[in-house]
């Protein structure tokens, strides 16, 4: 089967956020052998997907595993997909993909980004637990809020974004959080490089200390940032040392992610999934 690497919300090789792509035939095989494949390649997610029979709400269906775990969203697995599916020329147009968060669509512009649309994260304000004060290093959090179940994440606000860049955060301590990671977020300090917010994201509990451009944290970031640069068009940098541009358009329950991706490996998997045994 053949397999592809592809960096998510960036132009260039080996910057943005990787991920693997494995396109099937027909259904998934079983989850143990998706979840090795995920490990094998160790990268922060891998996507599986398959096309789905016309006529339906759906083109294809996908999943997402890190090398721990499946997530129920993942927004720069999903722009990877979408990317192989176009240049292969599986998909033209919009691509809408069933997955267990619902239904995500995902469209390529003639200037080759990739637009795709995912439910809009709710915000719960709580209080800054003591825990992940101290995991992150005790910096001056502005405010915390909690995310959808869908995503899982804490948005933690700091001051600024030199102390979003030199975070140095405890990543054991952070793997006993009980939510799916921390997203660390602040207004950029010169927005006339081309972003209007920046952001890291810790996801030890899932396999992944640090993920480059998390597209899923933009759904609660858009929302967190149209209400104070009162703009509903913004554009967020993630990363520590590597870096992507995620553009955001807040469009009530939902919130459109844009970015480019560029395959940066194309190879083939030899390791076969399992055979169901007769009568099954």
């Amino acid at each position: 089967m053949r397999i592809r690497i592809v960096d998510a919300f960036t132009d260039r090789p080996f910057q943005g956020n990787p991920a693997a792509v494995l396109l099937l035939d027909a259904a998934f095989p079983p989850d143990a052998w998706l979840q090795q494949v995920a490990c094998e390649m160790n990268l922060s997610e891998t996507a599986f997907a398959h096309p789905l029979p016309p006529g339906g709400d759906a083109d294809w269906a996908l999943r997402w595993f890190t090398p721990a775990a499946e997530v129920d969203m993942c927004g720069h697995a999903t722009l990877a997909t979408a990317h192989v599916l176009a240049t292969c020329g599986l998909a033209t147009g919009l691509i809408r993909f069933s997955a267990r968060c619902g239904i995500l669509t995902a469209e390529t512009a003639e200037d080759g980004t990739i637009t795709m649309d995912f439910p809009t994260s709710s915000l719960t304000p709580v209080p800054a637990p003591a825990s992940v004060d101290h995991a992150l290093g005790g910096p001056p959090i502005l405010s915390v809020h909690d995310t959808a179940d869908h995503i899982g994440d804490l948005v933690v606000e700091l001051a600024d974004e030199k102390t979003v860049r030199e975070l140095e955060p405890d990543h054991a301590a952070l793997r006993a959080f009980a939510r799916r990671g921390v997203i660390v977020t602040a207004p950029a300090e010169d927005p006339s490089l081309g972003y209007d917010f920046v952001s890291r994201g810790f996801f030890p509990a899932f396999g992944i200390d640090e993920d480059p451009v998390t597209g899923s944290a933009h759904t609660a970031l858009a929302p967190f940032w149209a209400e104070r640069l009162g703009r509903t068009d913004l554009t967020g940098l993630q990363g520590g040392a590597r870096r992507g541009l995620v553009r955001v358009t807040l469009a009530g329950d939902r919130t459109l992610l844009t970015g480019r991706a560029v395959t940066v490996v194309d190879g083939e998997l030899l390791a076969a999934p399992p055979t169901a045994a007769p009568g099954q």
